[in-house]
């Protein structure tokens, strides 16, 4: 049975369903002052937008998109809150009468690393993390070269989403189940790439991550890396291989799941985001693809267990046969609490 430290997962990530009003809209009952959060519009093809405390409220990226960072967006998310966060006028993440999602995550720790007198890293870094959730934002700026860069997380990270915040340029993906040399793209359906200069063919380690010279790494270009050390209980980044059945495959996590995005990496297919706030019962049904910015589309591919996930849909983006697939998931519920109470399926 699976342990955790983490009884309650909604301190840590949340999602927060809301409908836009055109004008000054605080979004409260996340349940914890975010400093990740991404929001995407669920009726309408719009952006997927992502701000973080590190940048700073006025500072927007897009998962979507190569296109850099808007840093002066005063009327997207105005301001980070204790329970939430509140928008402006900007009809993309607050369109009057427009209903949207928002995923929430919290590192609440700030920190920093001065490389040449800690001796970690070979590039400075400062960031927000969370050790007991495993979570960290790191800003850092490159320098063009093959490099290394403190995550504060005190463990190793299982997956990493990397951007250059100052140009138009791709969104790296590492995830530990692939390896140093492959990467996927957040912002793309392409399939998994092979290349040493991703990661300079190097693992991360419990104080750093390594680029290489093509992961956006350009001379004195910001960065922003989001990454991701699993907790038993409430995150999982595994992988699973397709069985092209409706009666699919399952991946086990150790929790019920609350918010899962799955990757084919064997060809070219859609990141399919799922939560347990937009789907309520099984077969959960509306899905959200963080490459595209179209609205949410009723696909009913998977059910929520006590334990893991199981896919309910033959469509290759999730269940091809023989298909390869990555994914990380956070939970709603731990399969066993510390007390060693089980959770229950829907």
């Amino acid at each position: 049975m699976a342990y955790t430290t983490i009884d309650d997962p909604s301190a840590y990530f949340t999602t927060k369903l809301f409908t836009g009003n055109g004008g000054t809209n605080a979004i409260t009952g996340v349940g914890f002052a975010p400093n990740w959060v991404w929001l995407k519009r669920r009726d309408s093809s719009a952006a997927h937008y992502v701000w973080d405390t590190v940048r700073g409220a006025a500072a927007q990226l897009y998962p979507a998109s190569a296109s850099s960072e808007d840093a002066n967006q005063t009327n997207g998310l105005s301001a980070f809150g204790s329970d939430g966060f509140t928008l402006g006028s900007d009809a993309g993440p607050n369109a009057n009468s427009g209903t949207y999602v928002a995923w929430n995550w919290k590192a609440e720790t700030s920190f920093s690393n001065d490389a040449s007198s800690t001796s970690i890293g070979s590039i400075d870094s400062a960031g927000s993390v969370n050790t007991t959730a495993g979570f960290s934002i790191t800003s850092f700026t490159a320098n063009g070269s093959n490099a290394t860069i403190a995550h504060g997380l005190g463990a190793v990270p299982q997956m990493i989403i990397l951007k250059n915040r100052s140009i138009s340029k791709f969104w790296p993906v590492y995830h530990h189940t692939l390896g140093n040399t492959k990467a996927l793209f957040l912002d793309t359906t392409a399939a998994l790439d092979t290349d040493n200069t991703y990661w300079n063919a190097t693992s991360p380690t419990s104080t750093t991550f390594s680029l290489g010279t093509n992961s956006g790494n350009n001379d004195g270009n910001l960065h922003i890396a989001y990454c991701f050390n699993e907790k038993k209980g409430y995150s999982k980044m595994g992988s699973y291989t397709g069985n092209g059945d409706a009666n699919g495959t399952f991946a086990f996590t150790g929790f019920k799941v609350a918010w899962l995005m799955v990757k084919r990496t064997d060809s070219a297919n859609s990141w399919i985001i799922m939560d347990n706030k937009r789907n309520t019962f099984n077969p959960m049904g509306e899905e959200l693809k963080a490459e595209e910015n179209g609205a949410g589309n009723d696909a009913t591919r998977w059910d929520q267990l006590s334990n893991g996930f199981k896919l309910k849909n033959t469509g290759a983006a999730v269940n091809a046969d023989g298909g390869n697939y990555i994914y990380m998931a956070f939970a709603e519920n731990p399969f066993v609490s510390s007390t060693g109470i089980p959770a229950t399926a829907r």
